[in-house]
């Protein structure tokens, strides 16, 4: 089984909730998706996040929407939203800051629709331990099951998450913060 592989950085100024794998960040958080399966990749021809969720089945297209439309309403000034990796995600572009270590915008935030589920990438919840912590609280507070890997929250429908809490961690690190972070990270 052959995979692409796409490396996913987070740069908040926070304490690392993960200590930093292998040589500081070069393997920090990477997302796999199968090249045989056709079903987790958008199609070619799509290259923008709104060509994005019209490629989507209804249901979940308007989960998407809701969920984009969420996260540009909290994702501070300067990150841009685009596509990148197979998902709609919010970066830091290279026209704002070009030095990264793999020549491609810094992640900050992701969201994608996978075979059998969404995927919320929040780049914060990895690296800040008071940021997961958040999070977590606010699943239980609301009575919801967090179903998440290192940074990213699985979800089915909206009503899986807890809205309000994920707009907060979303807007909470503005752009110079997160270059700050990725400055001191690089250095190591």
């Amino acid at each position: 089984m052959k995979r692409r592989f796409g490396l996913f950085l987070n740069i908040p100024s926070f304490q690392y909730a993960q200590p930093l794998p292998l040589a500081g960040f070069q393997s920090s958080v990477i997302h796999s998706v199968r090249e045989d399966d056709e079903s987790m990749k958008p199609p070619s021809h799509v290259k923008t996040p709104a060509q994005y969720i019209a490629s989507l089945p209804a249901d979940r297209a308007k989960t998407i929407a809701t969920v984009r439309a969420l996260v540009n309403k909290h994702i501070p000034r300067g990150y841009e939203e685009c596509l990148v990796w197979g998902t709609i995600g919010w970066t830091i572009p290279l026209s704002r800051y070009p030095d990264t270590h793999n020549k491609q915008p810094i992640y900050y935030v992701g969201l994608s629709s996978q075979k059998n589920y969404c995927s919320l990438y929040l780049m914060g919840a990895f690296w800040s331990a008071s940021q997961l912590e958040q999070l977590k609280a606010a699943f239980k507070a609301a009575g919801k099951k967090l179903d998440m890997g290192k940074s990213c929250i699985r979800f089915k429908k909206l009503e899986d998450l807890p809205l309000d809490a994920i707009g907060e961690a979303i807007g909470s690190v503005p752009l110079k913060d997160y270059v700050a972070f990725y400055k001191e990270v690089k250095k190591k």
